[in-house]
């Protein structure tokens, strides 16, 4: 079983990068514990989706790009079904990369653009990892940062740990004001990542190609994998929001500010692997969003582009911000805005696909699957609505 583990480890990668860290630092400055139980809900959809995604690469040895671009028949539909799909990886991207500068600035007073450039090529070398040593040592190698982002994230609780009675209150679901709608919207709204989506399922299928495994086997390693995916996910960001409603003053908006209130009421120490966690978050994430735009190319266009040549392009736009002297924080939020838009757009057809027998056969979800899986869908469209709606009309 061991050996079939790994790829929900690499998708879970999207629960972890800057966006989330960012959400959750926020919500915990803001509101304290009020709103663990967000998080936690969020995990449960999580691992409902990614497991759609993951099985539907291993039953049919097919992405969900891949599925979508042999349904999809008009080649217009399909191309402009691409463009969407590519602007969500282009966010994704600025996300990750100006997740990362913003870490080296903190560790070593680095601007934010030389930051940037660096958090490129380091994802550059992860990428080429993949193209020279196939997908297991990929794995291995973000594995092995997850772990790092664990361990930085994590440290800090166990130092100063939070009072359990609070940490237990902020399980009852409910809200203080429009502010706490708009940031468990954001975490809910934002934590289900469309290249997440279509990631997972292609992740699958390159890892289980010509396996001598049977399909049930698979299927079932792949419950467990991404059971462990989805737990360390959970339990890192939910550390963070704690890490945040401890040590990090209310009115706090910037991971800067949270990086300094953390080195003053923890020490150096800590304040430092929060740091080379964040780092690690954008250097993961950033590898993994440039696989999953990888693959939504070569499904949807049939055109396969060396990942390495994609990844110098789509660096572009990311570095091209943190050039131009934006707030890294505001071009973060934004970021997580434009991802809203790409939910429906991933979601929908998965649980519509995965629920068919003419694909998944015997392994098509079961009725009680369906039900929730839409439940999920219709729930994070409508928080990605009201994330749309609050952002825009000031009401916050």
């Amino acid at each position: 079983m061991p050996l079939l583990l790994g790829p929900a480890l690499v998708a879970g990668v999207a629960y972890l990068d800057p966006g989330n860290v960012a959400s959750n630092t926020a919500a915990g400055a803001a509101y304290g514990y009020l709103l663990v139980w967000v998080v936690v809900a969020a995990n449960v959809i999580a691992w409902l989706v990614q497991y759609l995604s993951a099985k539907l690469g291993v039953v049919t040895g097919r992405s969900l790009p891949e599925q979508l671009g042999t349904r999809i028949r008009h080649r217009w539909a399909r191309l402009a079904y691409w463009m969407q799909a590519e602007l969500v990886a282009i966010a994704t991207d600025v996300a990750e990369v100006i997740g990362g500068a913003v870490a080296l600035n903190l560790l070593f007073g680095l601007p934010l653009g030389w930051g940037g450039l660096i958090t490129g090529a380091v994802s550059l070398v992860l990428l080429a990892v993949h193209s020279r040593h196939g997908a297991r040592m990929f794995e291995t190698v973000i594995i092995a940062l997850v772990a790092v982002i664990a361990v930085g994230f994590v440290v800090g609780v166990v130092v100063a740990p939070p009072e359990p009675g609070a940490v237990a209150g902020g399980l009852v679901p409910r809200f203080a004001g429009p502010g706490s709608v708009l940031l468990a919207a954001s975490i809910l709204g934002a934590t289900v990542m469309p290249h997440a989506i279509y990631a997972h399922s292609s992740l699958t299928r390159d890892r289980f190609a010509g396996s001598r495994h049977s399909i049930p086997a698979l299927v079932r390693a792949t419950r467990w994998d991404v059971t462990l995916a989805m737990t360390i996910a959970g339990a890192v960001n939910i550390c963070i929001l704690l890490l945040a409603a401890a040590n990090v003053p209310h009115g706090t908006t910037t991971l800067e500010d949270a990086y300094v209130a953390i080195r003053q009421n923890i020490g150096p120490v800590i304040a430092t692997l929060f740091a080379v966690a964040l780092l690690a978050s954008g250097l993961a994430s950033t590898a993994v969003g440039a696989y999953a735009g990888g693959e939504i190319m070569h499904g949807l266009l049939r055109v396969r582009v060396p990942l390495i040549a994609r990844r110098l392009v789509s660096l572009v736009p990311a570095l091209a911000i943190l050039m131009l002297g934006a707030d890294p924080t505001q071009a973060l939020v934004l970021s997580q805005v434009v991802l809203s838009f790409g939910i429906p757009f991933a979601l929908v057809p998965l649980v519509a696909l995965t629920a068919r027998a003419d694909v998944l056969g015997v392994h098509r979800n079961r009725a009680v699957t369906t039900a929730f899986a839409v439940a999920a869908t219709v729930l994070l469209i409508a928080l990605n609505v009201a994330l749309l709606w609050l952002t825009f009309s000031g009401a916050v």
